[in-house]
């Protein structure tokens, strides 16, 4: 791009970032160059042998930032980052935008070579390099992510045999009078900071209890689906259920009351995932896709968080 191509686009950003700019805000708050040397190594055109030359791998993963924030389809996230100032002040003003078919083939890739979680510790060790290493009790809780069940039944077989993709890898789940189809989130935040610390994904028929995100040393607080499967974590402070002839005791239920304080702290992430980034539906048909998806919508949360904790750190000075 022309010097004064650059020069103009700076201007208008300029305006737009007087009234505030939120991608601004989170873009500074980790380091992106870490991430390069496992981007780099999902391309195989970086050779001595030279090859087709490809879009900055950075660029490639802030445009997967900005798909989850905003809920963007592959063809909406092409339009809008060369459309909008503030995508484009995000991406680093690049030469070219990615088309859709580039942003989905990374996709596929990241998926593909199994690296999602290794860039999820890269992030949670910039976290805690911030001074915001978790010292106090974790909260672990799961939420539906729902998916299109397509016109298949209940009893339908998925995987490979399913005669519809929608129905791939989703199954069924019952909750009170709803039965959702699709997958589940797990997360662990801490209590302390409201950061996502770990997470899992699972299809919607896999209960609760059966996924640990706990650790040895950790106090976790957890609900009632948790009752009765005893967590990694060296101090439990899961909810008390009633069962069959053996009704909550006063001291039981003052217990699940000063836990459920503390666990109501997970709903604000799950609020940010569904209602700001309208994540809680997926049109993607592999339980692999639904966790890069999920991967990205914490980080973004993650991104949110940390503006907020820096907001407040600067309030109290």
């Amino acid at each position: 791009m022309s010097t004064f191509g650059n020069y103009f686009l700076h201007q208008e950003y300029a305006a737009i970032a007087a009234r505030g700019d939120p991608l601004s805000e989170v873009d500074g708050l980790i380091d992106w160059e870490p991430f390069r040397p496992r981007l780099s190594a999902l391309f195989q055109s970086d050779t001595d042998q030279g090859g087709r030359p490809h879009t900055d791998v950075i660029v490639l993963r802030k445009l997967l930032v900005l798909q989850q924030w905003y809920g963007l389809s592959d063809y909406e996230l092409e339009r809008q980052a060369g459309d909008r100032i503030s995508f484009r002040h995000f991406l680093g003003f690049p030469a070219t935008i990615p088309d859709r078919s580039t942003i989905w083939a990374f996709k596929n890739r990241l998926v593909d070579a199994g690296v999602i979680d290794d860039f999820w510790t890269d992030l949670q060790q910039q976290i805690d390099a911030r001074g915001l290493k978790n010292h106090r009790g974790v909260i672990q809780d799961a939420t539906f992510i729902t998916a299109d069940p397509g016109h298949a039944s209940a009893d339908t077989p998925r995987g490979d045999q399913a005669r519809t993709r929608r129905s791939r890898d989703g199954t069924w789940a019952k909750k009170g009078k709803k039965s959702p189809f699709g997958y589940k989130l797990h997360t662990l935040i801490d209590t302390e900071y409201q950061l996502i610390r770990r997470l899992a994904t699972t299809t919607a028929s896999t209960h609760d209890s059966r996924i640990d995100l706990s650790k040895s040393g950790e106090t976790v607080y957890r609900d009632k689906g948790y009752f009765g499967v005893k967590p990694a974590a060296s101090m439990d402070k899961t909810m008390h259920r009633a069962v069959r002839g053996h009704p909550l005791s006063i001291k039981e239920k003052r217990r699940n009351r000063a836990i459920g304080r503390t666990r109501a702290l997970v709903e604000r992430p799950y609020a940010v995932i569904k209602r700001q980034f309208h994540a809680g539906h997926v049109l993607v048909t592999t339980e692999a896709r639904v966790h890069l998806m999920n991967v990205i919508s914490c980080l973004d949360y993650n991104l949110i968080q940390l503006r907020t904790i820096q907001r407040r750190t600067r309030a109290e000075r």
